[in-house]
């Protein structure tokens, strides 16, 4: 029960829903437990969920040519999916896996799409976390247009710090798109 209610808190800060229409979202889906490693979207698999992370964390990430490019890692209370391949339902060009011990909710998007069918509230919901996590593609596109490696670097300690003690430092080097020489040389010269 301890479980819905942290779940409950934070999709109220997207959306303030009726009691009625929060119960009827949160018993559409259940946590899922991921062990480190596992996959929950391999690229070239259609999305059909997004996940709200409780516990733990996941990456996004691509494959090119056997080097992986991280592009977001997801915190606990956090929302994650492949918005293309979701709204689309095309293969997915990424993938998500757990970068730890992993708990995570399932929002199934059929039965999302019902419930946007029943519930004005329930689709204000999920316009609103579209337009959240929207925004924090953006932010990070921007990085690389605003800021060099190292100003990035500065950036993700400032506002992101815990990422430094969860994430190894070839996925940290590869998010700031940098070699992780590189990351090594910024982070003795700050």
């Amino acid at each position: 029960m301890n479980q819905d209610r942290v779940l409950a808190n934070q999709i109220r800060a997207i959306a303030n829903l009726s009691p009625e229409a929060l119960t009827l979202l949160i018993a559409s889906t259940q946590p899922e437990l991921l062990k480190k490693g596992q996959f929950l979207l391999i690229e070239g698999q259609v999305c059909r969920a997004l996940w709200y992370v409780e516990k733990g964390y996941l990456r996004t990430f691509y494959d090119r040519d056997g080097r992986e490019i991280n592009t977001r890692f997801s915190f606990e209370n956090n929302f994650v999916t492949d918005l293309r391949s979701l709204r689309t339902a095309t293969p997915s060009a990424c993938s998500i896996q757990a970068g730890e011990t992993t708990t995570v909710w399932e929002f199934d998007r059929s039965k999302l799409l019902d419930l946007y069918r029943q519930s004005a509230e329930i689709e204000s919901f999920g316009r609103n976390l579209l337009e959240h996590m929207l925004m924090e593609q953006e932010e990070h596109a921007n990085w690389f247009k605003v800021y060099s490696p190292a100003e990035r670097y500065q950036f993700m300690l400032r506002h992101h710090p815990h990422l430094l003690q969860r994430v190894s430092l070839s996925q940290l080097a590869s998010y700031l798109g940098i070699a992780r020489e590189t990351l090594s040389r910024i982070r003795k010269n700050p």
